[in-house]
């Protein structure tokens, strides 16, 4: 989205800032959407997952992929400053 602002200054400081209306209900739209985010994303977590959960291993298996090899995890360097 790209906006054309119109910024009006008053003693050199930002006083205002005009839009076009369609740039003005594009932004208002777009909060909407991200408050509707906002509100879902907490919702969506009370009920647990909507959809069953598969361990990856199930799932390579299924899909005929090698077995994932695990690597020893080497420690962090924050770790070794410690």
């Amino acid at each position: 989205m790209k906006l054309w602002p119109k910024i009006l200054k008053r003693n050199g400081r930002r006083e205002l800032v005009f839009l076009s209306y369609e740039e003005f209900q594009a932004i208002q739209e777009r909060l909407e959407e991200a408050t509707a985010l906002l509100t879902l994303r907490p919702a969506r977590g009370e009920d647990g997952p909507s959809l069953p959960g598969y361990p990856l291993e199930q799932v390579r298996l299924k899909l005929g992929l090698r077995p994932a090899k695990l690597r020893p995890r080497r420690p962090s360097k924050r770790a070794k400053g410690r």
